[in-house]
């Protein structure tokens, strides 16, 4: 894996087509834009991205067949790479959600970033994520001032 490499949480993923909180959906749509416009090397799983279709198309209320063609263009991106889930990426999220306390669905990713050498995250939950002392988090939504 690259070492510029970073995985992109399902919430920045969602920001970027929920218009409802404009700042949000701003700072993520120029993060995704941003990164796809200059090749830069992103990850997600296999969960970052079934979250995202599920949220945008249940909660969003996005039509199922745009979704899936968002879901496929993220999946062929040359530069982005989706990671998949095994027995040890459950096994070792348990570890890292009693270890650090976190939720088990932060810590499942965490386990993924690990098993691939990924150390940093774009993401809203700081808290969490900040907890895992080799996790670099970014909040690409803060306003810079």
């Amino acid at each position: 894996m690259k070492e510029d490499a970073a995985i992109i949480d399902s919430n920045i993923l969602v920001y970027a087509y929920d218009e409802t909180e404009k700042n949000k959906h701003l700072a993520a749509k120029a993060l995704i834009y941003d990164i796809i416009k200059k090749d830069k090397h992103f990850v997600l799983s296999v969960q970052n991205i079934s979250e995202f279709f599920f949220i945008i198309t249940e909660k969003l209320k996005m039509d199922k067949e745009v979704a899936e063609y968002l879901v496929k263009n993220y999946a062929k991106l040359e530069s982005g790479k989706i990671l998949g889930i095994n027995p040890n990426s459950v096994i070792r999220a348990m570890d890292i959600s009693r270890e650090y306390n976190i939720h088990y669905w932060d810590a499942l990713i965490a386990a993924v970033m690990e098993e691939n050498g990924i150390k940093r995250i774009y993401t809203e939950n700081v808290k969490d994520f900040s907890k895992v002392p080799w996790i670099e988090v970014i909040n690409p939504l803060i306003q810079n001032s």
